[in-house]
């Protein structure tokens, strides 16, 4: 029996993507992101659609994209290829998922932004300088 590999965004998508897998995906982010605690117990997948709010701004598609039962948001991407700026490139797809949730039109103040979670999976070292094979970051005052 041939299997897909799991590297490949179908597969990723199938895996993790579908309202199907929806108790892998939690076991997955729970295992990765929260230490194995079941901090999660429910999710919904969302759209990984994430156009720009102008005509000016590049539109991007998540691999998965899901709401969590504490009101965060989780973009999961995986990446094959080591591709010049990769690094910038989370960051700023986590940038505009991010600021995307407010509706300029409405009004909605900054204090309706809820967090959000980049999962990035890379088949190479992104780090060199780090010999860990998950790693973690947040936005976080530098000493403290």
């Amino acid at each position: 029996m041939t299997f897909i590999s799991p590297k490949t965004d179908f597969a990723l998508k199938k895996i993790f993507g579908s309202v199907h897998s929806q108790k892998i995906l939690i076991s997955f982010l729970n295992a990765i992101v929260y230490n194995n605690q079941n901090v999660i117990q429910s999710l919904k997948i969302i759209n990984p659609y994430n156009p720009g709010v102008t005509n000016t701004i590049k539109e991007t598609y998540f691999d998965v994209k899901a709401l969590l039962d504490n009101g965060s948001t989780v973009i999961i991407e995986m990446q094959i290829l080591n591709v010049a700026d990769f690094k910038k490139r989370v960051i700023y797809n986590l940038a505009k998922a991010y600021g995307n949730q407010l509706d300029r039109n409405v009004g909605q103040g900054y204090i309706m932004l809820q967090p959000f979670i980049a999962l990035t999976i890379a088949d190479f070292v992104l780090f060199e300088d780090i010999d860990k094979m998950i790693t973690k970051f947040r936005f976080k005052e530098e000493k403290e």
